[in-house]
């Protein structure tokens, strides 16, 4: 039987569509649409990175590289749904590219959304744990979800292993969490534990009297100022401004939830060789790099020796516990609005 990941390298070798000039089916064919994409001279990238100085910094190499201009609509990741529904259904096609949540393009690819992608040289070197890609998404980073504790309420920080050390008594009431009935972080730590443990394992979480916080930033931020002594959710790139204060970003032996982050060329894209081109850029070792040492999940095989710093190399070393996949999300929200009523 093939693994997941040997299936989903088939896909995308058999995804290409003939039918337009501006897909690239082998190394030669891609050299053409690096020509067509700078010809093209722009495009429209839609994402959810909120003025993040890694994104920048990829964008700019882009630029420098190819010569071609990227424009921008950096939102919530509920509003660049929106605008893409929107500009599908009434034909008015702005955006090339969007970064989006797996589940999320999946959906729009149900609709007709997403356009093929087809070869994307850089795709062959995506790490085989991490959740793959397809005919029309390539995965680009993940964010990864793990724990944050302040290191002068929990003197034995360096102790802590597993899950199972939260569930201590002497956590009880003293831990932050994400909501866990609704879409992000908390929602995501709840399904991926649910399916890896089962639902006595979460109940257990639920009976430490969990204080919940919507406000991820926020709540980082209090564990931080000793307010409460872990936040059970903590985003690795949300945990790097807090370095100088008593906090502990704890990567837990079982591995940690992620939410995986793929590009797409949307339906009707009018730029579509830069966009695919800018999809593959994002591939490189430099840009995966870049996002490293900004504490994102990277994607490609071999970022982790290019590190130098201590806690961005132990970052992307961090095991994938798992993700939520469309099937998985309705039945999993219902079952965390049922437990935490």
């Amino acid at each position: 039987m093939k693994s997941a990941t040997a299936i989903a390298s088939l896909v995308f070798a058999a995804a290409i569509s003939l039918a337009s000039p501006s897909f690239a089916q082998t190394d030669a064919d891609w050299a053409k649409l690096v020509e067509a994409a700078k010809k093209e001279g722009t495009l429209t990238v839609y994402h959810a990175q909120l003025g993040a100085p890694h994104w920048k910094k990829v964008v700019d190499a882009f630029k420098a590289k190819y010569g071609i201009d990227v424009k921008e609509f950096d939102a919530r990741a509920s509003e660049i749904t929106e605008r893409i529904r929107v500009e599908q259904t009434s034909n008015r096609y702005i955006a090339d590219v969007q970064f989006h949540g797996l589940s999320t393009i999946i959906d729009q690819m149900k609709t007709d959304q997403v356009a093929d992608l087809g070869y994307i040289p850089n795709a062959k070197n995506v790490r085989q744990d991490i959740p793959p890609g397809h005919a029309k998404a390539v995965p680009a980073w993940v964010q990864i979800i793990c724990t944050l504790v302040n290191t002068n309420l929990v003197k034995d920080a360096d102790s802590i292993k597993s899950y199972k050390d939260f569930l201590d008594p002497k956590f009880k009431g003293k831990m932050l969490s994400d909501d866990m009935r609704a879409v992000g972080s908390g929602q995501t730590f709840f399904a991926i534990l649910h399916q890896k443990y089962g639902p006595d394992f979460v109940q257990k979480f639920k009976d430490q009297d969990l204080t919940f916080d919507r406000d991820l930033q926020q709540a980082s931020r209090r564990v931080g100022r000793g307010e409460y002594a872990v936040f059970l959710q903590q985003i690795l790139a949300f945990a790097q401004p807090l370095k100088g204060l008593p906090v502990k970003a704890i990567v837990p032996e079982e591995g940690c939830p992620v939410t995986p982050i793929q590009g797409a060329i949307l339906r009707g894209a009018p730029h579509p060789n830069a966009g695919r081109l800018f999809i593959n850029h994002f591939l490189e070792m430099e840009s995966q790099v870049t996002y490293a040492e900004a504490w994102m999940g990277s994607v490609v095989k071999g970022v982790a020796e290019k590190l130098t710093e201590p806690d961005a190399k132990r970052f992307a070393q961090a095991k994938v516990l798992g993700y939520i996949t469309v099937e998985m999300r309705d039945p999993m929200l219902k079952a965390a609005n049922d437990m935490f009523k």
